[in-house]
């Protein structure tokens, strides 16, 4: 499959089949990811897998943070939905958080770092798509909390900058739809 043809074809799995992935499938598609631009040569990157019982560490941040809406609910109707939060990190059989680890150089600015993993998620997600495999980027204010932070294991500036749910799909991908670039760009030639 050729780059355009990957661009246009790809699109969020969000159903994918339990089937493992082999470790070496998830490691090419990171691989695909680092080659990402990025200003300064920071690569401001890194990847938390997540699979098998792993994935747990996940599902319980999903219930500690919306525990936190719950309000005065029965013991048994806490362990429902904390059950339900946690079924979440099952989803597929690889979890991949894109972390963003800014760099301490004085030249790197944080806006870049940030585009530079979100440029590596879109590479991911091609080389997914690429290697037969569905993939969705979530995010949502789970992402974003200490909380999250700490279940994953990341340090004080460093950011989530998605969960990327990875497996074969089991679902037809969805038919896109852009508008045509002539419709969003402005040409200034004189």
């Amino acid at each position: 499959m050729n780059v355009e043809e990957a661009i246009r074809s790809r699109r969020s799995i969000g159903k994918v089949k339990e089937d493992p992935v082999p470790r070496r499938l998830v490691e090419r598609i990171i691989e695909a990811a680092v080659w990402a631009p990025n200003h300064h040569r920071t690569e401001p990157w890194r990847f938390v897998v997540m699979t098998g019982e792993g994935r747990r560490r996940l599902g319980r941040a999903y219930a500690e943070i919306a525990s936190e809406s719950w309000g005065e609910l029965s013991e048994e109707e806490r362990q429902e939905r904390a059950r339900k939060e946690e079924a979440k990190a099952f989803r597929a059989p690889v979890v991949i958080a894109a972390v963003c680890s800014p760099s301490d150089s004085p030249k790197a600015v944080l806006n870049e770092e940030r585009a530079a993993v979100h440029a590596a998620v879109q590479n991911l997600l091609l080389a997914a798509h690429a290697n037969g495999l569905g993939a969705v980027w979530r995010t949502g204010d789970p992402a974003y909390r200490p909380e999250m932070k700490r279940a994953l294991g990341l340090e004080d500036l460093d950011e989530v900058a998605g969960l990327i749910y990875v497996g074969y799909p089991g679902m037809e991908a969805p038919e896109g739809r852009r508008t045509p670039g002539a419709g969003k760009t402005v040409w200034l030639e004189d």
